[in-house]
């Protein structure tokens, strides 16, 4: 005889066959399998139980949630910053994403972790584990887990076991010496790798520490001890961060398989040219971005691949850049060559001969006595400042009509050696910084494109309309510690700036606001003058005022016209602090906008 049916199973329990209490046995998963005793298998049920009635929804269970933490789904839970000392012990079974981060916990039991076999995220960074606190068995029992976050803890060893499943593992900022083959090896999904701010050396990362681990893209190993860079790394990488730490060397072939890399990290390590060959980084046809800026470079790296866009040898030790050092990188964009010891003869005529794409230039601090000879004709930025330069010719920069960003700040520019047609061809120009030269006068000719010059700490001591007479895009203008008087300023020389929203004056020798300033003027800095009067008529051509900085001045409450700001709409801040005695601005009332109807 086969198994009861469900109108026999009800009858033989004395419960009415109706649909209803059919249905909520289905649902209870309450009946009995035809090898149980059906009396003994259910309780006995009768209709003044409350059955729910037709159309009624069965209510779920109450979600169990640790107490403190929070539980937005069935499969999440967060106990984050609650300084816990103590792993929760009424997690759920079935949770899939666990955050314990921003706690004090020391230790996480084996049994608590080890059950919970459903986790895909375990975010246990910045709490006070040791390798001693996190038992190695238990990750066996987590065949799902995906994203593991161990940063900012206090471990000397890694785990020596990590589920096949990992994609992400972030062991950062710990104390870690020591990494073994299955830490990471053998884990074919995994995809980031974070091991910066720890103290690793060659000897702690096996030569298989990522054998079988093929599909990582990401691997940060800054901030640690090695003294070479590791041999053995996956050729997937996309991105490697080596910086800071002790790295002499690039063994012959450690980068040979790597032909997805775009981005190398070395700087801030001890590499010269002893340490590299001609094929060190010849092999990396995807590399877009190398920096080995603050090592012990004397000379450019031979073999650099045409993919380069971006080359930054910042503080090294490189004294000459010859002609065709740098002409088989044709896809080069952005080459920084600051605080290096180069000097004056220090670039060929043709160093830079083939980048025809090179956008900005930084050479600033090498020592250079003039504009270098043979730059790109397309070049965009050009950054010289904190150099020996004295002198602008009229073909200084006439290789360069496409600039738009010129800095010549911190040289030893003066009025008598620089050309009125030195800057003529730029007609592209809209940032021009000459601050911290010689110059007594603004320079001549300066291209009708400027929106932006900077020639404060030089020695100006006079203003007049002939310099300005084309500037009429120019925005700003800063002219802070100079030698200007109110005086010195010829009329009509702020109409020849209409454009202009910034001003900056601060620390000359101005006794009043200077009169007809632009109206479009929307920031004026006139701190450290001597100004010790502003009359009603000070800002009647600057209606346009948001910001005005009078701090640092002989300025008294008494001589300031109540009139003088009735004017400014716009005027959000007033700065008079400094000045011999406190000093009150009563801003305009601006008036309400019509309310809607």
């Amino acid at each position: 005889m086969g198994p009861p049916l469900p109108g026999e199973i009800l009858s033989q329990l004395h419960v009415p066959c109706q649909p209803m209490s059919l249905l909520l046995f289905l649902l209870l998963g309450c009946l009995p399998s035809h090898s149980q005793d059906a009396a003994t298998a259910l309780p006995i049920m009768t209709e003044d139980q409350n059955f729910p009635h037709l159309g009624e929804s069965l209510q779920p269970p109450p979600r169990v949630c640790p107490p403190r933490c929070s539980c937005p789904r069935d499969d999440t839970v967060s106990c984050d910053g609650l300084d816990l000392r103590l792993f929760p012990s009424n997690i759920t079974k079935g949770a899939q994403h666990l955050s314990l981060q921003n706690n004090q916990l020391l230790e996480i039991p084996y049994n608590e972790l080890s059950r919970l076999c459903y986790l895909r995220t375990l975010n246990l960074h910045n709490n006070q584990l040791s390798s001693d606190g996190l038992p190695d068995e238990a990750f066996e029992s987590l065949p799902d887990l995906q994203y593991i976050y161990l940063a900012n803890n206090q471990l000397t060893v890694a785990p020596q076991f990590l589920p096949r499943s990992l994609r992400i593992a972030d062991l950062a900022a710990n104390r870690l010496m020591e990494i073994y083959p299955l830490t990471f090896g053998e884990k074919p999904d995994l995809r980031s790798v974070y091991l910066h701010d720890n103290q690793l050396t060659n000897t702690g990362l096996p030569f298989d520490a990522f054998h079988g681990s093929e599909a990582i893209t990401t691997l940060i190993l800054s901030n640690n001890r090695l003294s070479y860079l590791p041999p053995s790394l996956p050729s997937s990488l996309v991105r490697l961060h080596l910086q800071n730490n002790q790295i002499a060397k690039v063994p012959r072939g450690a980068l040979g398989r790597h032909f997805q890399l775009r981005e190398l990290y070395l700087q801030h390590n001890w590499l010269s040219n002893a340490g590299l060959d001609a094929t060190t980084f010849s092999k990396l046809k995807s590399l877009e971005y190398l920096d080995l800026s603050n090592n012990r470079l004397g000379e450019v790296p031979e073999g650099l691949p045409p993919s380069l866009v971006i080359l930054h040898l910042g503080r090294n030790q490189i004294c000459h850049v010859p002609a065709g050092r740098l002409s088989g990188v044709r896809g080069l964009q952005y080459l920084l060559l600051q605080h290096n010891p180069l000097g004056p003869g220090g670039l060929d005529p043709a160093a830079f001969q083939g980048l025809r794409g090179l956008h900005t230039l930084h050479l600033y601090a090498n020592g250079l006595e003039q504009v270098p000879l043979g730059l790109p004709r397309r070049l965009h930025a050009l950054m010289l400042p904190h150099n020996r330069i004295s002198e602008l010719g009229p073909r200084a920069l006439v290789a360069t009509p496409s600039l738009v960003d010129l800095n010549l700040a911190h040289n030893r520019l003066t009025s008598a050696h620089l050309h009125h047609l030195a800057f003529c061809r730029l007609g592209h120009l809209r940032t021009l910084d000459l601050a911290g030269n010689r110059l007594t006068l603004l320079p001549q000719g300066l291209p009708g494109s400027l929106q932006v010059l900077r020639l404060p700490r030089n020695q100006v001591n006079s203003l007049d309309p002939e310099p300005m007479s084309n500037l009429s895009m120019l925005q700003e203008l800063h002219l802070g510690h100079n030698r200007l008087r109110v005086g010195a300023i010829m009329p009509g020389t702020w109409q020849e700036v209409p454009s202009l929203k910034l001003l900056d004056l601060s620390h000359n020798e101005l006794s009043f606001v200077p009169p007809d300033l632009p109206e479009a003027l929307e920031f004026l800095y006139l701190q450290g003058n001597r100004i010790s009067t502003v009359g009603a008529q000070a800002f009647l051509t600057t209606p346009r005022l948001r910001a005005l900085v009078l701090r640092s001045n002989q300025l008294l409450m008494t001589s300031i016209s109540p009139e003088a700001f009735l004017n400014l709409l716009h005027l959000d801040v007033v700065d008079t602090s400094g000045n011999p005695e406190p000093v009150i601005v009563r801003l305009p009332q601006r008036p309400r906008p019509p309310q809607a109807h």
